[in-house]
Protein backbone atom coordinates (compact mmCIF):
# COMPACT_ATOMS: atom_id res chain seq x y z
CA UNK A 1 0.00 0.00 0.00
CA UNK A 2 0.89 3.45 -0.57
CA UNK A 3 2.49 4.13 3.13
CA UNK A 4 5.45 1.14 2.28
CA UNK A 5 7.09 4.64 0.61
CA UNK A 6 10.46 4.58 2.46
CA UNK A 7 10.13 0.25 3.44
CA UNK A 8 10.33 -0.28 -0.27
CA UNK A 9 14.02 -0.17 -0.40
CA UNK A 10 14.45 -2.54 2.62
CA UNK A 11 10.90 -4.41 2.30
CA UNK A 12 12.62 -7.73 0.25
CA UNK A 13 15.36 -7.71 2.80
CA UNK A 14 12.86 -8.01 6.07
CA UNK A 15 10.39 -10.15 4.49
CA UNK A 16 13.34 -13.00 3.92
CA UNK A 17 11.97 -14.88 6.07
CA UNK A 18 8.90 -15.20 5.04
CA UNK A 19 8.31 -18.67 2.67
CA UNK A 20 7.12 -17.17 -0.48
CA UNK A 21 7.46 -20.30 -2.64
CA UNK A 22 5.71 -22.25 0.07
CA UNK A 23 2.76 -19.93 0.11
CA UNK A 24 2.86 -20.03 -3.56
CA UNK A 25 2.65 -23.92 -3.74
CA UNK A 26 -0.65 -23.75 -1.05
CA UNK A 27 -2.25 -20.84 -3.09
CA UNK A 28 -1.53 -22.34 -6.07
CA UNK A 29 -2.89 -25.51 -4.50
CA UNK A 30 -6.33 -23.76 -3.68
CA UNK A 31 -6.88 -22.19 -7.47
CA UNK A 32 -5.91 -25.95 -8.73
CA UNK A 33 -8.53 -27.28 -5.99
CA UNK A 34 -11.33 -24.44 -8.28
CA UNK A 35 -10.03 -25.97 -11.91
CA UNK A 36 -7.45 -22.91 -12.42
CA UNK A 37 -4.66 -24.17 -13.66
CA UNK A 38 -3.21 -21.43 -16.23
CA UNK A 39 -5.28 -18.32 -17.73
CA UNK A 40 -5.40 -14.63 -16.30
CA UNK A 41 -4.76 -14.28 -12.70
CA UNK A 42 -5.06 -10.47 -10.78
CA UNK A 43 -2.81 -10.35 -7.61
CA UNK A 44 -4.33 -7.23 -5.60
CA UNK A 45 -1.23 -5.45 -3.35
CA UNK A 46 1.03 -7.33 -4.95
CA UNK A 47 4.02 -4.85 -3.63
CA UNK A 48 7.39 -6.02 -5.10
CA UNK A 49 5.76 -8.81 -6.99
CA UNK A 50 7.63 -11.62 -4.63
CA UNK A 51 3.79 -14.08 -5.38
CA UNK A 52 3.63 -12.50 -8.85
CA UNK A 53 6.61 -13.73 -10.27
CA UNK A 54 6.11 -17.08 -8.85
CA UNK A 55 2.74 -17.69 -9.74
CA UNK A 56 3.88 -16.40 -13.45
CA UNK A 57 6.39 -19.49 -12.87
CA UNK A 58 4.09 -21.70 -12.35
CA UNK A 59 2.43 -21.04 -15.98
CA UNK A 60 -0.38 -17.98 -14.91
CA UNK A 61 -0.83 -15.29 -17.03
CA UNK A 62 -0.02 -12.33 -14.42
CA UNK A 63 -1.30 -8.87 -13.27
CA UNK A 64 -0.47 -7.07 -10.46
CA UNK A 65 -1.80 -4.38 -8.79
CA UNK A 66 -0.73 -2.06 -6.35
CA UNK A 67 -0.50 1.46 -5.53
CA UNK A 68 3.03 2.16 -4.72
CA UNK A 69 5.41 3.60 -7.30
CA UNK A 70 8.48 2.57 -4.76
CA UNK A 71 6.99 -0.93 -4.67
CA UNK A 72 6.19 -1.64 -8.60
CA UNK A 73 9.42 0.12 -9.50
CA UNK A 74 11.09 -3.02 -7.56
CA UNK A 75 9.08 -5.02 -9.00
CA UNK A 76 9.49 -4.23 -12.22
CA UNK A 77 13.75 -4.43 -12.03
CA UNK A 78 12.54 -8.13 -10.80
CA UNK A 79 10.51 -8.84 -14.31
CA UNK A 80 12.93 -7.38 -16.60
CA UNK A 81 15.72 -9.53 -14.97
CA UNK A 82 13.97 -12.43 -15.18
CA UNK A 83 12.13 -11.80 -18.35
CA UNK A 84 8.93 -12.72 -17.48
CA UNK A 85 5.55 -11.36 -19.42
CA UNK A 86 3.76 -9.81 -16.35
CA UNK A 87 1.44 -6.72 -16.57
CA UNK A 88 1.85 -4.49 -13.64
CA UNK A 89 -0.50 -1.46 -12.67
CA UNK A 90 -0.19 1.38 -10.63
CA UNK A 91 -3.69 1.50 -9.32
CA UNK A 92 -5.42 1.82 -5.81
CA UNK A 93 -7.56 -1.89 -5.27
CA UNK A 94 -10.47 0.68 -4.18
CA UNK A 95 -10.68 1.78 -7.81
CA UNK A 96 -8.97 -0.61 -10.12
CA UNK A 97 -9.85 -1.02 -13.59
CA UNK A 98 -9.01 -3.65 -16.25
CA UNK A 99 -9.68 -4.47 -19.94
CA UNK A 100 -11.28 -7.14 -19.68
CA UNK A 101 -11.97 -10.28 -17.10
CA UNK A 102 -10.07 -12.69 -15.45
CA UNK A 103 -9.70 -15.83 -13.97
CA UNK A 104 -9.18 -15.50 -10.41
CA UNK A 105 -7.98 -12.40 -8.17
CA UNK A 106 -5.49 -13.82 -5.46
CA UNK A 107 -4.36 -11.06 -2.77
CA UNK A 108 -1.54 -12.16 0.22
CA UNK A 109 0.32 -10.99 3.13
CA UNK A 110 -2.45 -9.41 4.57
CA UNK A 111 -3.37 -6.91 1.84
CA UNK A 112 -6.95 -6.59 2.88
CA UNK A 113 -6.36 -5.63 6.32
CA UNK A 114 -5.25 -2.31 5.16
CA UNK A 115 -8.78 -1.61 4.03
CA UNK A 116 -9.96 0.01 7.35
CA UNK A 117 -13.45 0.86 6.47
CA UNK A 118 -16.16 -1.77 6.26
CA UNK A 119 -17.32 0.27 2.91
CA UNK A 120 -14.12 0.04 1.11
CA UNK A 121 -13.23 -3.63 1.42
CA UNK A 122 -16.94 -3.71 -0.19
CA UNK A 123 -15.97 -1.88 -2.73
CA UNK A 124 -13.09 -4.22 -3.44
CA UNK A 125 -15.51 -7.19 -3.35
CA UNK A 126 -17.81 -5.80 -5.58
CA UNK A 127 -14.95 -4.86 -8.21
CA UNK A 128 -13.67 -8.59 -7.68
CA UNK A 129 -17.22 -9.65 -8.83
CA UNK A 130 -17.24 -7.48 -11.48
CA UNK A 131 -14.05 -8.44 -13.60
CA UNK A 132 -13.93 -12.16 -12.18
CA UNK A 133 -14.87 -14.55 -15.38
CA UNK A 134 -18.14 -16.34 -15.19
CA UNK A 135 -17.82 -17.94 -11.55
CA UNK A 136 -14.31 -17.47 -10.95
CA UNK A 137 -12.53 -17.33 -8.13
CA UNK A 138 -11.23 -15.40 -5.13
CA UNK A 139 -8.85 -16.36 -3.06
CA UNK A 140 -7.27 -13.99 -0.15
CA UNK A 141 -5.70 -13.94 2.95
CA UNK A 142 -6.35 -11.71 6.56
CA UNK A 143 -4.53 -11.07 9.52
CA UNK A 144 -7.37 -11.89 12.60
CA UNK A 145 -8.02 -10.55 15.49
CA UNK A 146 -6.09 -12.94 17.62
CA UNK A 147 -3.12 -12.33 16.37
CA UNK A 148 -3.66 -8.60 16.58
CA UNK A 149 -4.67 -8.88 20.07
CA UNK A 150 -3.07 -11.88 21.10
CA UNK A 151 0.13 -12.07 19.21
CA UNK A 152 1.15 -8.35 18.27
CA UNK A 153 -0.36 -6.63 20.88
CA UNK A 154 1.63 -4.17 22.50
CA UNK A 155 4.78 -5.66 21.27
CA UNK A 156 7.94 -3.68 19.92
CA UNK A 157 10.05 -5.23 17.82
CA UNK A 158 13.65 -4.67 16.27
CA UNK A 159 15.69 -5.58 13.94
CA UNK A 160 19.49 -4.36 13.25
CA UNK A 161 21.26 -6.26 10.12
CA UNK A 162 24.20 -4.52 7.98
CA UNK A 163 21.65 -3.18 5.37
CA UNK A 164 19.50 -1.56 7.41
CA UNK A 165 17.61 -2.07 11.30
CA UNK A 166 14.40 -1.21 11.81
CA UNK A 167 11.79 -0.95 15.42
CA UNK A 168 8.61 -1.88 14.78
CA UNK A 169 6.11 -0.60 17.96
CA UNK A 170 2.52 -2.19 17.79
CA UNK A 171 -0.54 -1.08 19.18
CA UNK A 172 -4.15 -2.69 19.33
CA UNK A 173 -7.40 -1.02 19.90
CA UNK A 174 -9.86 -4.06 20.30
CA UNK A 175 -12.98 -1.54 20.33
CA UNK A 176 -12.08 -0.36 17.20
CA UNK A 177 -10.65 -3.15 16.09
CA UNK A 178 -7.94 -1.48 14.41
CA UNK A 179 -4.05 -2.11 14.90
CA UNK A 180 -1.25 0.56 14.49
CA UNK A 181 1.90 -0.45 14.08
CA UNK A 182 4.89 2.61 14.09
CA UNK A 183 8.08 1.71 11.91
CA UNK A 184 11.62 3.54 12.23
CA UNK A 185 13.57 2.77 9.50
CA UNK A 186 17.59 3.55 9.36
CA UNK A 187 18.77 2.82 6.18
CA UNK A 188 22.85 3.47 5.90
CA UNK A 189 23.91 5.67 3.27
CA UNK A 190 27.24 6.72 1.94
CA UNK A 191 28.38 10.35 2.07
CA UNK A 192 32.12 11.74 1.95
CA UNK A 193 33.40 8.45 2.19
CA UNK A 194 31.54 7.64 5.71
CA UNK A 195 28.30 5.63 6.39
CA UNK A 196 25.49 7.47 7.84
CA UNK A 197 21.92 6.39 9.05
CA UNK A 198 18.95 7.62 7.89
CA UNK A 199 15.94 7.76 9.69
CA UNK A 200 12.53 7.03 7.98
CA UNK A 201 9.24 6.80 10.14
CA UNK A 202 6.20 5.15 8.95
CA UNK A 203 2.89 4.71 10.77
CA UNK A 204 0.63 1.70 8.81
CA UNK A 205 -3.42 1.01 9.75
CA UNK A 206 -4.27 -2.44 9.70
CA UNK A 207 -7.95 -3.80 10.70
CA UNK A 208 -9.40 -6.99 11.92
CA UNK A 209 -12.72 -8.36 10.20
CA UNK A 210 -14.55 -11.41 11.78
CA UNK A 211 -14.35 -14.03 9.40
CA UNK A 212 -18.88 -13.34 10.19
CA UNK A 213 -18.06 -10.14 8.60
CA UNK A 214 -16.20 -11.02 5.69
CA UNK A 215 -18.97 -13.48 4.65
CA UNK A 216 -22.02 -10.74 5.23
CA UNK A 217 -19.80 -7.96 3.05
CA UNK A 218 -18.97 -10.89 0.31
CA UNK A 219 -22.78 -11.43 0.28
CA UNK A 220 -23.41 -7.61 -0.46
CA UNK A 221 -21.02 -7.51 -2.83
CA UNK A 222 -22.70 -10.11 -5.28
CA UNK A 223 -20.23 -13.14 -4.32
CA UNK A 224 -20.82 -16.64 -3.03
CA UNK A 225 -18.86 -17.67 0.30
CA UNK A 226 -17.00 -20.83 -0.73
CA UNK A 227 -14.65 -21.58 2.21
CA UNK A 228 -12.19 -20.74 4.90
CA UNK A 229 -8.81 -21.99 6.31
CA UNK A 230 -6.78 -21.75 8.85
CA UNK A 231 -3.48 -20.89 6.76
CA UNK A 232 -1.65 -22.99 5.16
CA UNK A 233 -4.19 -26.32 5.42
CA UNK A 234 -7.33 -27.07 4.50
CA UNK A 235 -8.84 -27.13 8.25
CA UNK A 236 -11.68 -25.31 9.49
CA UNK A 237 -10.93 -21.57 10.89
CA UNK A 238 -9.88 -22.13 14.63
CA UNK A 239 -10.04 -19.34 17.52
CA UNK A 240 -6.65 -19.36 17.59
CA UNK A 241 -5.90 -18.93 13.90
CA UNK A 242 -3.69 -16.24 13.16
CA UNK A 243 -3.69 -16.15 9.66
CA UNK A 244 -6.56 -17.44 7.56
CA UNK A 245 -7.53 -17.94 4.25
CA UNK A 246 -10.93 -17.36 1.88
CA UNK A 247 -12.68 -18.16 -0.93
CA UNK A 248 -15.68 -17.03 -2.78
CA UNK A 249 -16.98 -17.59 -5.91
CA UNK A 250 -17.84 -14.84 -8.96
CA UNK A 251 -21.75 -15.12 -9.34
CA UNK A 252 -24.67 -13.26 -11.49
CA UNK A 253 -22.73 -13.02 -15.16
CA UNK A 254 -23.48 -15.79 -17.72
CA UNK A 255 -21.62 -16.99 -20.19
CA UNK A 256 -21.89 -16.17 -23.66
Amino acid sequence: MSSYESFARVYDLFMDNIPYEEWCGYLTGLLEDQGIRDGLVLELGCGTGNMTRLLAGKGYDMIGVDNSVDMLEIAMEKKEEEGQDILYLLQDMREFELYGTVRAVVSVCDSMNYLTEEEDLLEVFRLVNNYLDPGGIFIFDLNTEYKYEEILGEATIAEDREDASFIWDNYYDPEEQINEYDLALFIPVEKDGETLYRKYEETHYQKAYSLEKVKELLAKAGMEFVDAYDAFTRNPVKEDSERIYILAREKGKKNI
